[in-house]
């Protein structure tokens, strides 16, 4: 099992996938606080998951601004609190598309408000199975690695 995580200032949405990897579904909100990496951490562990997929915002042109920085911050810091992989993959657009799904499944801008982060994390996690099924998810991600420690 796999999650997708979408890392936001407010909000981290979280998604978990089934153990085959075929489909990603949304999970959990969490509020964007210190202890929001331990949080998605203790997701991570109740779920069993293998990998985690942290969403990198870039612009479309493809460099990288504040939110791209704040992702790899989070990933890093959640990478230092589980035991598997963590990755980052490219989500130019993923609330987009998240949104417009939404409004074109009848929610509204005001109802999509708590669950936009999550609906994202699926279009991120989703992103990353298609890739592993098309067998290059070694070249659209970037692996995210704990600092060592020196105790």
């Amino acid at each position: 099992m796999r999650l997708g995580v979408d890392v936001g200032t407010v909000r981290v949405g979280v998604a978990a996938c089934d153990p085959d990897g075929i489909m990603a579904f949304p999970v959990d909100t969490v509020q964007r606080t210190e202890a929001a990496a331990r949080e998605v951490a203790r997701i991570a562990e109740d779920r069993g998951a293998v990998e985690i997929f942290v969403g990198l915002p870039r612009h479309l042109s493809g460099a990288e601004g504040k939110s791209a920085d704040d992702a790899r911050g989070f990933a890093a810091a959640l990478a230092e609190l589980v035991a598997g992989p963590v990755r980052l993959i490219d989500e130019r657009l993923s609330t987009t598309s998240a949104s417009r799904a939404m409004r074109e499944a009848g929610r509204s801008a005001k109802k999509q408000r708590d669950t936009i982060d999550q609906a994202a994390a699926v279009v991120i996690l989703d992103t990353a199975l298609d890739a592993a099924k098309r067998g290059n998810l070694e070249t659209v991600t970037t692996m995210v690695t704990a600092k060592e420690n020196d105790d």
